[in-house]
This record gives structure tokens, sequence and C-alpha cells, in this order.
């Protein structure tokens, strides 16, 4: 498991290109045939990727680092297809998960194994994870039975519909929100006006971006901003203490996760966007 130590404002104001990138940034998910966990110190999220290919099954191993016996010994889990076909095996139970379907995975599951449905074309298996003090029952929740808001308009190029899982409005989980915002044709701003969660970290995993389209995500402090160039399949970081924003140059999807304090009430900071510097 890969370990990443975030960074203060202070220090972020000084940090080069790279340093961000190392700091902030995961470039390397989705790698067929391999299990990939990446451990933040902001909150203690986990984020990660399983892609079984060539008919081998996928095992969700228990990292030293967590000291305990198995993965959500103290976690909850969320795992979201975002390719073709697969099965998520907990315990005695099997799951199907087509694209954007969501299964909650509550404290105490023990044995979690992916499969894809074709070999020849693997499943995506996206993985976001915090501590849990509760523990609530493995579900799995469809695309289309998720809740969906409307957002933006055309003129201001961020019509959007958020797919809402794991928050007030869908299942019910310990401090784990998870939902998928699709962009419409034609509109390429993220979360602009902008924001801040106060006592809750955040990930925001890109995905459905054509291999030319280039997104720019804006993060830091609203007086003192910079950007992280993404491209298809990427995922960056986003400690409480930032904003998270983003501009491509075409439609996309992104999966965002969050966990910390404020589960119910999802409190945010509007910033005003004349603020930004």
């Amino acid at each position: 498991m890969e370990m990443r130590i975030s960074s203060d404002p202070e220090r972020f104001k000084r940090m080069t290109t790279d340093e961000i990138r190392s700091t902030f940034l995961v470039d390397n998910l989705f790698e067929p045939g391999v299990l990939k966990l990446i451990y933040s110190d902001v909150d203690r999220m986990i984020l990660g990727s399983a892609v079984p290919v060539n008919g081998e099954k996928i095992k969700l191993d228990t990292p030293k680092e967590l000291l305990c016996e198995f993965f959500t010994d103290r976690r909850e889990l969320g795992v979201i297809n975002i390719g073709p076909s697969g099965n998520v095996s907990v315990d005695n139970d099997e799951f199907n998960l087509d694209a954007k379907d969501v299964l909650y995975l509550g404290k105490g599951s023990r044995n979690i194994i992916f499969s894809s449905n074709d070999p020849s074309d693997p499943a995506l298996f996206y993985l976001a994870s915090y501590p849990a003090h509760a523990e609530y029952p493995t579900r799995l929740l469809k695309n289309a039975d998720a809740v969906v808001l409307d957002y933006g308009s055309e003129a201001q190029a961020n019509k959007r519909k958020i797919n809402c899982y794991f928050t007030e409005q869908g299942l019910q989980s310990c401090q784990l929100c998870i939902g998928i915002t699709d962009l419409a044709q034609g509109s390429v701003w993220n979360t602009m006006p902008a924001h801040l969660h106060p006592t809750r970290s955040e990930a925001y995993l890109y995905f459905n971006m054509d291999e030319d389209n280039v997104l720019f995500h804006i993060m830091g402090q609203p007086h003192e901003t910079r950007h992280i160039t993404v491209k298809n399949q990427q995922a960056v970081l986003s400690p409480s203490w930032s904003i998270h924003s983003g501009v491509a140059t075409k439609s996309y999807s992104f999966l965002w996760a969050m966990g910390g304090e404020d589960k119910e009430t999802l409190v945010i900071d509007k910033v005003n966007g004349f603020d930004i510097r």
C-alpha cells in the first residue's frame, strides 16, 4: 500500500509542480491484474482499484499498515465499477456491478474478492474507504436507483447530473459519502462556484474522458490556488482546507468520495468566485 502524507496550506504555497502532483495526484490506478491501494493521512482515507483480467480473481488483502485481521475490521468500503460488468464476492454473497453501480461494504465484511464477467473486457473497480465506528449492512445500489439532482446551465458551461449514492438522500453509511457527477455535452466546469468542506476530506476520480481531453483541477485555499493537469482515470486528493474545482477541454464524469464530520448536513463554506486568486 502506498502511503501519502499531505501538506498544510503554508507549505502548499511553496511547493513545485512535481511536489504538488506527487502529493495530491493519483495517476497510476487501474493496472490490469493488480490491486492498488493508496493511504492518505488526511482522515485516514484509502483509495484504490482492482482490475481482474484473464479469468483471474483479485482478493482484497489486508495491508500490514492497517494492523488488523481483515481490511474492513475497522473500516467501511465503497466499491464502484466504472467499466464493464464485474462481480464482487463478499463472504457468502455475490454482487454483480454494471457500469456506475456502487456496492457498500460495512464494517466487519471479511472475505472480499473481485472478478470480471468478461475476462477480455475487464471491470474497473474503484475503492474508497474510511474508518467506521458503526456497522451497516452490505448493500448494492444500481446506478438507475441513485438519487439524481440536476444542477447548472448551458449558459454557464456547467450543466450536470449528480448521482447520489451514500449521502443523506441515499444508502446509510457511517461517514463515507459517494456520488458521480456527469457533465452534459458541451459543459466543462465542475464545482464552480467553489466551496470548502471545513471538516471533510474528499477525492475526485475523473473518468469518461477522451484521450485528447485535458482537465485542470483547481485546488488550494481560495486566495492561493494552484492547478493540476489530469487525464482519464486519474484521481486528486483534496484536504479540507482546499477548494476542489475543475475545467476541461471536453465534458467528462467524476466520482467524488468524502469522509469526516457533518455527514448528515454536508456543511460547506461557499466561496465567492471574485475572491479566488
